[in-house]
């Protein structure tokens, strides 16, 4: 397979003049290519690092468990996925590595930022080995981390892969790689580069693996920090597409529970389940950075796993917090079937789902009407809620 990519006048020197068709080499049992940072001790102290939870990021366990069975309600813990445990890894983490926590890790160049964010998608995976939906699961790449790193007001400029399976079916990873393009023409970057690693025995077979690299630059002066955050300012919320690629275990269990397959339609609708689970993340690059070259965006939160509850207050000074308000926004019909099938309390859904919206900023009040008036009724923004005293998030 071979890219290509333009030389981008943002950047001091070039990053690649060709792509070599090795970047996507197979591995045997491994990875091969890795790309290793090095950094000068006069630029170590400007690195602002990003490590998350898979409340929205990183790694914590997703085996299954019995609680569900002893308990009405369900809940994501009782899915295998402690969102607490992830909580205090990173806090661990940060002991070693101050300035950790942001959604997109900065790094100096010049009067610029480089942004990076990595992610996968989850066990969403496993609802595309079950649908056979495999042409879209790549755009589900993208977008988790290209929506990371322009929450800092960066534009991404290029993204790499990594698929590993244990035996490589060449058609079906070929439609993993499409949505992949997909994905990286909608964010308007270039598909830099990608490791694809054949290890049999590690994964099922007709199972595979995803993982996904962004950056993006920002002028140092234009970087959204959420610093200048204060009472009264108003919060936009972006519609998602869905469930995204955020909350699946407790997903899975909800399918599990209803008795309802993957083929059957969504109570209420003519769409199957599957395919309403499975709707590609909604890649919102090029909205938000015409929002932000509108003026007066002050913050930006992605709402991941950890919903509103977890991901909100990451932008907000201390002191500060959010009031959403209830019935702003529609909230599409998967996640009231989720609900209502896995008997799941409304802050568990507010804490492990993003209900509809994928992404706040955070904006001056006149900025916001500003906006909201250009809408002309299309639903493309709402009004969800605004900036109070206090913390975490509550809801009215």
């Amino acid at each position: 397979m071979n890219t290509s990519c333009k030389a981008n006048t943002e950047l001091s020197r070039c990053i690649s003049s060709s792509i070599n068709h090795n970047l996507f080499k197979i591995g045997k049992d491994h990875s091969t290519r890795r790309l290793l940072p090095f950094l000068s001790k006069n630029c170590k102290n400007e690195i602002k690092m990003r490590r998350g939870t898979r409340k929205g990021r990183g790694v914590v366990s997703m085996s299954r468990t019995e609680a569900a069975e002893k308990s009405d309600g369900l809940t994501y813990k009782d899915a295998g996925v402690d969102i607490d445990a992830g909580s205090e890894l990173v806090k661990r983490i940060a002991k070693m590595a101050p300035g950790i926590g942001g959604f997109g890790g900065l790094f100096p160049l010049g009067d610029s930022y480089l942004v990076a964010g990595t992610d996968g998608v989850g066990t969403k995976l496993k609802l595309a080995f079950e649908t056979g939906i495999h042409d879209t699961i790549g755009i589900d790449l993208v977008a988790m981390s290209v929506n990371d790193i322009i929450t800092s007001g960066a534009k991404p400029l290029f993204f790499l892969d990594y698929f590993a399976t244990s035996r490589l079916d060449v058609d079906l990873a070929e439609k993993v790689i499409k949505g992949i393009v997909d994905g990286c023409q909608q964010s308007d970057c270039a598909l830099l580069g990608g490791e694809t690693a054949e290890m049999p025995d590690f994964y099922a077979d007709g199972e595979y693996d995803l993982s996904g690299f962004a950056v993006g630059i920002v002028k140092k002066d234009s970087v959204i920090d959420g610093k200048n955050i204060e009472v009264g300012d108003v919060l936009i919320g972006l519609p998602s597409s869905g469930v995204h690629s955020n909350g699946f275990s407790l997903v899975r269990r909800v399918l599990e529970r209803s008795g309802l397959s993957l083929k059957d339609n969504l109570p209420g609708s003519s769409l199957s389940l599957g395919k309403a689970l499975m709707a590609p993340t909604v890649i919102y690059v090029k909205q938000v950075l015409d929002i932000i070259s509108r003026g007066g965006v002050k913050g930006i939160a992605h709402i991941t796993g950890g919903g509103f509850t977890d991901n909100i207050p990451r932008v907000f000074p201390k002191g500060l917090g959010a009031l959403v308000y209830e019935n702003s926004w529609a909230v599409p019909p998967v996640f009231k079937w989720i609900q209502e099938a896995g008997r799941i309390e409304g802050a568990e859904m507010n804490r492990t789902f993003n209900m509809g919206i994928g992404m706040v900023l955070v904006m001056k009040e006149e900025a916001a009407l500003r906006l909201l008036g250009d809408d002309h009724g299309k639903n493309s923004v709402y009004r969800i809620g605004e900036v109070v005293s206090g913390d975490g998030v509550s809801y009215r």
